[in-house]
C-alpha cells in the first residue's frame, strides 16, 4: 500500500511539472527573425532571461535582443556613426 501511494505521488508530481514547462520541457524551440537577404547569425549569447543574437548583415553588424519564451525582439544594438 505505501508503495502505491508513494508512485502515485511521484506520477503526479512528473505530471505537473510536464505541464507547467509547456514547450520548455519539450527540448526544442524555433524561432525565425525578420531580417534582410544575406544576413547570417555570427553568434548567440543568453543573459539574465534574454538571448543576444549577433547578425551579420550587409549593412553592418547588430545585436539583437530576443525574449526566448515569445520570441520576440525586444530591442537592437548597432553601432551609432
Amino acid at each position: 500500500m505505501g508503495l502505491l501511494i508513494v508512485g502515485g505521488t511521484l506520477t503526479l508530481v512528473l505530471l505537473i511539472v510536464q505541464r507547467v514547462g509547456g514547450a520548455a520541457g519539450s527540448g526544442r524551440w524555433e524561432m525565425a527573425l525578420d531580417q534582410p537577404e544575406g544576413t547570417r547569425i555570427a553568434g548567440i549569447a543568453a543573459a539574465e532571461g534574454g538571448l543576444g543574437i549577433w547578425v551579420a548583415r550587409p549593412d553592418g553588424d547588430r545585436v539583437l535582443l530576443v525574449e526566448p519564451r515569445s520570441g520576440r525582439v525586444t530591442g537592437e544594438v548597432r553601432l551609432g556613426r
